[in-house]
């Protein structure tokens, strides 16, 4: 078998765009991976055409030497474009692999261990503005099933918070934590926002509202800081959405910087480096809890990362997308109770539609995380799909 092209399909998502990638073979098995690199789809997209001269003509199987090659190859080594490049061409070797032998890559993994995984929904507060509706939407999400919530509620604060500022985040909480209850988990985004005097305050203030996490309180860049952040935090602290391959991982384990880790299976690698990062995470007893708020291509591959995980924690999953995400894929999601159930088609059981994917292109979407429209990330067309 050999690779015969590599496409890279642009979609409008109104968050972001999704960046989806085929690729194909001469005995007629395509394989698909995401590659939605948020505001940076140019970038990741040329990342993406200079792995074609290397890929094409190759044999797709053989996943761990065209990843170790490409990796090396690119001298630097690591940073988002060349790793979500990376995560999404691995992604769809994997698809290809599993489809020619006609079972999911679950299995290719050493079959489940998780039949399903319990499932948080992040965008679920869409243009909410006040406390009253936050909890508003708070209600309808749970009315829905999930388990758990997550949003970021500090507005346009940035390194510091002011007291006003910070009444009004505490305001939000409190008003989701009355209208959900006590059983219901909370997960309160930080965004990488704050310094470590102003995350350790917030950890603070936070605490009586039993949030399972506070997530990425400080900036990525330095894990020094985040365990400075947890060793005065009686909140749990997770993040790596934005850490790549599993060495930084190593780093941040060793440090004891987490209590929970996130990597994005679009930015981090793909399935086998997630794998391997999932690994790390339970040789220190870290639950794993990936990042995964894109497309339906990197939600259908983080599922089957899930099944075959024993430290699997949360699934991420937004609750709503753009109306015609239903068009792009033969995405067939299973959510019952707070779980979703792990699927078992060949390869990574999804399908995009080329057509459906070209009806929507590139539309540019700016970052919205500190300039107080965070909330504003779905249209009014938006609705479930799952």
């Amino acid at each position: 078998m050999k690779i015969t092209d590599i496409r890279t399909f642009v979609v409008d998502g109104y968050r972001t765009n999704f960046v989806f990638v085929k690729v194909y073979t001469d005995e007629n098995i395509d394989g698909v991976g995401e590659a939605t690199l948020e505001y940076k789809e140019h970038a990741v997209v040329g990342a993406i055409e200079d792995l074609k001269r290397y890929l094409i003509g190759q044999n797709p199987l053989n996943i761990e030497t065209h990843y170790h090659r490409i990796y090396r190859d690119s001298y630097w080594r690591t940073g988002p474009v060349l790793m979500s490049a990376l995560s999404a061409v691995e992604m769809a070797l994997w698809d290809i692999n599993g489809k020619s032998l006609g079972v999911p890559v679950h299995r290719l993994f050493g079959g489940k261990y998780n039949e399903k995984v319990k499932v948080y929904a992040n965008g679920w507060f869409a243009g909410a503005k006040t406390p009253e509706q936050f909890a508003d939407k708070a209600k309808e999400a749970v009315g829905r099933g999930f388990k758990g919530l997550k949003w970021d509620p500090f507005g346009s604060s940035y390194m510091n918070i002011g007291n006003e500022e910070m009444d009004v985040a505490l305001a939000c909480i409190g008003a989701v934590r009355d209208a959900v209850g006590g059983s219901i988990d909370l997960f309160i985004e930080g965004h990488g926002r704050f310094n470590v005097p102003t995350a350790i305050r917030i950890a603070k203030e936070i605490e009586c509202f039993k949030p399972v996490w506070f997530e990425e309180p400080v900036p990525p860049d330095n894990l020094d800081a985040m365990r400075e952040v947890r060793d005065k935090s009686a909140v749990a602290l997770a993040g790596g959405e934005r850490l790549f391959t599993r060495f930084p991982f190593k780093d941040a384990l060793e440090k004891r910087a987490l209590d929970y880790v996130q990597p994005d299976i679009s930015h981090a690698g793909g399935l086998s480096e997630c794998r391997k990062i999932a690994a790390l995470a339970e040789a220190h007893y870290i639950p794993f809890a990936p990042h995964n708020p894109s497309g339906p291509v990197a939600n259908a591959a983080t599922l089957q990362l899930a099944a075959c995980t024993p430290n699997f924690f949360y699934l991420e999953i937004m609750a709503t997308d753009v109306d015609y995400r239903g068009e792009l894929t033969d995405e067939a999601l299973r959510f019952e109770d707070g779980y979703m159930h792990i699927p078992d088609r060949p390869g990574l059981g999804i399908e995009l539609s080329e057509a459906a994917a070209a009806k929507y292109p590139y539309v540019p979407h700016d970052l919205r995380h500190y300039s107080g429209e965070l909330t504003n990330i779905r249209s009014t067309q938006s609705k479930a799909y799952f």
